[in-house]
């Protein structure tokens, strides 16, 4: 797929009070790996950082803001959660693919600030350029052509319009079809055109990417002096288990591996 021109970058500079910023992505909250709930509950208390940004795909669906609404809803325990952590310390989300319909309820029910994708953080004299990453994998056609569609506010709003439950049993359903071709080895994952990366860092005149999403978590260098950080996913139940955040300060960037709950 050719790339297309890198898009304007939202700006957003750290208060000059902060220090150290937590990056993180792909936890994939469900009421059915609950472990994963208690990790992130666990670090929000826990971290020093001055502000936690969450880079896309908290959840592993999210089908609109009303389920919060549902009694005894997975999504209203785990907005809690956010919630109580908000009131420490500031927190940053970032759409992915898999909860790209969370909207202004979520952030006025946890406090939690929404970010444009992509948006550069200003912080102790660098530019770290944040992004979930999923427009980055321009060889994954058939997933860009949904991208698109899914982030039009006609086709979210024609979604939206139908029943909770509706909605629910096609989130189950895309879930299962999606485990699926995982445990049938016929899952194929594009990873980041490296072409399309360096321009949209060298747009945003920033240091440095940091993005999630392709679940390879690794440090590369990008152009001449450019690097590209993907973050980990967090899958407590793997062996070994997987979760970690990447912590930003004015020394550069440290990976951070957690302690189970």
């Amino acid at each position: 797929m050719t790339p297309a021109a890198a898009p304007a970058a939202a700006e957003l500079a750290a208060p000059p009070g902060w220090r150290a910023v937590d990056c993180l992505s792909d936890l994939h909250l469900e009421a059915e790996v609950p472990q994963t709930l208690a990790l992130l509950q666990g670090h929000l208390q826990a971290t020093p950082a001055d502000a936690v940004f969450i880079l896309g795909d908290l959840f592993e669906v999210w089908v609109g803001d009303d389920a919060i609404d549902e009694p005894g809803s997975f999504e209203a325990q785990a907005c809690e959660v956010l919630r109580q952590a908000a009131q420490r310390l500031p927190l940053y989300f970032m759409h992915g693919n898999r909860d790209f319909l969370v909207g202004p309820a979520f952030a006025r029910h946890t406090g939690v600030t929404l970010l444009p994708d992509p948006t550069v953080l200003a912080l102790a004299g660098r530019r770290w350029l944040l992004t979930h990453g999923d427009a980055l994998c321009l060889d994954d056609v058939q997933y860009q052509r949904f991208r698109a569609l899914s982030r039009h506010p006609t086709w979210q709003a024609q979604l939206l319009a139908r029943p909770l439950a509706e909605r629910r049993a096609t989130g189950r359903s895309a879930r299962a079809d999606s485990q699926a071709r995982k445990d049938a080895g016929t899952a194929v994952y594009a990873d980041v055109d490296p072409g399309a990366a360096l321009a949209w860092l060298l747009a945003a005149r920033a240091d440095a990417l940091i993005h999630g999403h392709t679940h390879l978590p690794a440090d590369h260098a990008l152009g001449p002096a450019g690097t590209r950080h993907v973050l980990t996913d967090w899958e407590p139940a793997a062996s070994p288990p997987r979760a970690g955040v990447l912590r930003l300060t004015a020394q550069g960037s440290h990976r951070l591996p957690l302690a189970r709950p």
